[in-house]
């Protein structure tokens, strides 16, 4: 059967352009012995992408150049070759930027519909992103009752999620920052955070300490640069970080300064971690437990920002890198 794929045709020096890709027609043969054809129904595009369009060494390999690239799906089992997978079967896999997927069955991880939530919840709030948010706030940070936390990028994916979970969890103060006026009301009237700011209204170290008079004792940070150095001057004694993110840095040319404050960790004696979600799949059961929970319960909002076809999934992605998207960024294939 013919599908189509996207692939990178060249690596981005700075802002990628939609030169960089190209839309391929493809044949997919049918699926052999133990392998299953699947029609996805939504695909991810995520920030960590933009890294893997370098040819640098890091934590998970570069995509390959005119070749499809790789992401975070949800699709339908059409055919399969396998026992362990029938037509009808709702699965995640990795095997986005495509219409059509074949591969072994054993890369394809089958999931209950939960009752009113849409498939493409799994992508988000209960998936990838939404371990990241339940892992890095409670793990990496070890947020406790009574902790004022400060997200940056709040608006999206992660930090939406990120707050709620600080809110629920028992948080004295929850602030987030975001790109448009309209996302700091969302912030507040929406998702329930106590303060939110613009971050393009003025400096970020002026801004957030309006926001958090009384300091910050938890950082989760999605953006890194200015946002990082604001929340060191930000942060009471002991404060920890949980280190996510720098998109503010993945498409600079030149090399950014680093937070010009970081003799201030020594004083207040914080704690800056970096982590990767991959490392805390232990915890999903547990995630999806307590997460899937206030989701039923109305207690946990999400969005999603959606564009229609393959033929957009480049467009869906440099929009997610300019902060176009509220919540997460899916394609609808």
């Amino acid at each position: 059967m013919k599908t189509r794929e996207v692939h990178l045709v060249s690596r981005p020096k700075g802002w990628p352009e939609p030169t960089d890709f190209a839309l391929v027609e493809t044949e997919l043969p049918p699926p052999g012995d133990g392998e299953a054809l699947v029609r996805n129904l939504f695909m991810s595009v995520d920030p960590y992408m933009r890294g893997r369009m370098n040819d640098v060494k890091s934590y998970v390999p570069p995509f390959g150049l005119n070749e499809v690239m790789t992401g975070g799906a949800i699709g339908e089992v059409v055919e399969s070759g396998s026992p362990d997978l029938k037509p009808g079967d709702v699965v995640l896999h990795q095997l986005g930027w495509r219409e059509h997927a074949v591969a072994p069955a054993k890369e394809f991880r089958k999931v209950t519909p939960v009752d009113g939530v849409p498939a493409s919840a799994f992508l988000g709030v209960l998936g990838m992103p939404g371990l990241t948010a339940y892992a890095g706030l409670l793990d990496i940070a070890g947020m406790k009752e009574g902790d004022a936390v400060f997200v940056s990028g709040a608006a999206g994916a992660v930090g939406s999620l990120v707050g709620q979970i600080a809110r629920l969890r028992g948080a004295s103060r929850v602030i987030g920052s975001a790109g448009s006026d309209e996302k700091v009301a969302y912030l507040t009237d929406r998702l329930g955070f106590d303060a939110a700011f613009n971050y393009k209204s003025g400096p970020v170290h002026k801004l957030l300490a309006e926001a958090a008079p009384d300091g910050i004792d938890v950082y989760f940070d999605n953006v890194g640069g200015d946002h990082l150095e604001a929340a060191i001057g930000a942060f009471n004694d002991y404060g920890r970080a949980a280190i996510c993110g720098a998109i503010s840095m993945y498409n600079a040319t030149e090399p950014q300064p680093a937070p010009r404050n970081l003799a201030l960790v020594i004083g207040k004696r914080l704690t800056l971690r970096g982590f990767i979600v991959t490392d805390h799949y232990s915890v999903f059961g547990d995630f999806v437990r307590e997460v899937g929970g206030w989701l039923a319960e109305g207690k946990v909002h999400f969005e999603e920002t959606v564009f229609e076809g393959v033929d957009h999934a480049v467009d869906a992605f440099l929009a997610m890198l300019r902060g176009q998207n509220t919540g997460k960024m899916l394609v609808k294939l």
